[in-house]
């Protein structure tokens, strides 16, 4: 018997609510701009807890921003926010649909991300290149520099060599010349 009265009581108590709880007030939002009224809010709550320090930089007030962009009063907005909030399932869809805008725009900026990233990598890879060519470059240059000592000290040395051949051979020829003379 309880069972019964309980789900008397529940399914008296749906139906009551699909009756218009909250009047509708005479200046209504209208739903496109009560979704774009949560939208900004969101986008400027997310701003507030990102960057603190932004807005009040800007002189930026977020409620006083919404009404004036949207040309409403506070009144206004709590009344019509109420009168759409009583029918949850609508309330719900209002909310799904800046849900799918926010998470539209963050893909898109995710994307942009994305790609301003991937060009960043290049452009380093770029750099890396650049400074990998210099590097051997360098190198190269320095190769060619020890070569061209190495040349040199080679060169000065067969030139050194050469002047003790040339030294021995005329001792030799000298020796040679003192023992002919020496013969005679």
């Amino acid at each position: 018997m309880k069972k019964i009265i309980s789900l008397f009581i529940l399914v008296a108590f749906f139906f009551s609510c699909n009756k218009d709880l909250v009047a509708k007030p005479d200046n209504l939002i209208d739903k496109k701009m009560m979704e774009n009224i949560f939208y900004d809010m969101a986008i400027l709550d997310a701003l507030k807890y990102q960057e603190p320090n932004s807005m009040s930089k800007n002189g930026i007030n977020p409620k006083t921003y919404i009404f004036e962009k949207y040309k409403i009063d506070s009144l206004q907005f709590v009344k019509s926010n109420a009168y759409y909030a009583a029918d949850y399932r609508e309330y719900r869809v209002l909310f799904d649909n800046v849900n799918k805008r926010l998470e539209k725009e963050k893909n898109a900026v995710d994307l942009i991300n994305k790609n301003a990233e991937k060009k960043k990598i290049a452009l380093n890879k770029v750099k890396v290149k650049k400074i990998r060519d210099s590097i051997k470059k360098v190198q190269k240059q320095r190769e060619l520099k020890i070569k061209k000592e190495k040349d040199s000290v080679d060169k000065v040395k067969k030139e050194k060599s050469l002047l003790t051949k040339k030294e021995k051979d005329s001792i030799s020829k000298v020796k040679k010349g003192k023992s002919i003379k020496a013969k005679k």
